[in-house]
């Protein structure tokens, strides 16, 4: 009974931002309950369910995420009806063509990985920041140079390190649900093999990209390369390549390539997976793959830069 009375309240009117925190605040578990049991819905609808833990673990999952995001832009939304507001971001993101939601390579380590990393990205400008490393190694000079930032916003890219070694990767990978006895296992599996996790990430990041860069605003479209060159040219746009590169690894070889003269290494945009966050004071440095000889030899690693700066 206490649910459905819930219920009725969040398909009631609510006026200000006050009352819409209130009230969400008082509901949390039943909206996650509803989003949750909208997603099993959906998967169970597209014959994409099954009765075990681990599709419950995902219903879960991704009700949290609907919740969360529903926490987001219900402020903006106001005056509105909180639960027909949920029930329309639910319905919205399940139609969008091509969604992620069950693909059993997620499923590996690596998969919720690089799913959940990227999923808190959209929401996250730290993990958004972190991206850059996370998938292709570029410190916080790296990143600086790549997207051609000024002095203020080069701040904000090393605050967004800090915050994120500080705080913003262990939230994450609770919020992803991975153990540490899988990090250390992929880890196991780096160290041995460094090219099998990297050709294994490589397969994974498009689909995961694809399906993340549309919860990018739409005004984030992918730019030709005469676009891009102008963006850069003229230095405008610093928010538009922040988010767009880290989610479209074409626009972002496309951006190196223009911002080639500019970087201190010229390794290209190569997939270098790192599991942790960059540590504070540690040198991050880029492999130097030779190219046209075929037989994969590293040149020695150059100082970027450190987290220290």
């Amino acid at each position: 009974m206490a649910q459905r009375v819930d219920l009725a309240n969040l398909s009631a009117l609510v006026s200000t931002v006050e009352e819409f925190d209130r009230l969400t605040a008082d509901t949390l578990p039943d909206l996650l309950d509803h989003a949750a049991g909208q997603t099993r819905r959906y998967l169970r609808e597209t014959g994409q369910w099954a009765d075990d833990i681990g599709h419950e673990k995902l219903a879960l999952r991704w009700g949290y995420e609907l919740v969360e995001r529903f926490l987001v832009c219900g402020r903006s939304e106001v005056p509105c009806r909180p639960l027909f507001l949920l029930d329309s971001l639910i319905a919205k993101f399940f139609s969008q063509p091509n969604p992620l939601c069950y693909h059993k390579d997620l499923c590996s380590p690596l998969g919720r990985f690089l799913d959940g990393l990227t999923s808190r990205a959209v929401l996250s400008r730290d993990a958004l920041t972190a991206l850059y490393y996370h998938l292709y190694g570029f410190g916080q000079g790296g990143v600086v140079q790549l997207l051609g930032l000024g002095p203020a916003e080069s701040q904000r890219v090393y605050k967004n390190f800090e915050r994120w070694r500080r705080t913003g990767w262990q939230r994450a990978v609770t919020e992803i649900g991975m153990t540490e006895a899988e990090l250390r296992e992929l880890e196991i599996i780096q160290n041995r093999d460094p090219q099998r996790l990297n050709q294994e990430a490589d397969r994974l990041i498009p689909m995961v990209q694809e399906h993340y860069r549309r919860s990018e605003p739409e005004h984030f479209p992918c730019l030709s390369r005469r676009q891009w060159e102008d963006l850069f040219h003229h230095g405008y746009g610093y928010d538009y390549q922040v988010w767009h590169l880290a989610l479209c690894r074409d626009c972002m070889a496309e951006a190196y390539a223009i911002r080639l003269d500019g970087l201190t290494e010229t390794r290209g945009v190569q997939i270098d997976l790192h599991l942790r966050p960059l540590l504070k004071g540690r040198v991050a440095s880029f492999l130097w793959v030779q190219r046209g000889g075929g037989n994969g030899t590293e040149r020695p690693a150059q100082r970027i830069s450190t987290a220290s700066r």
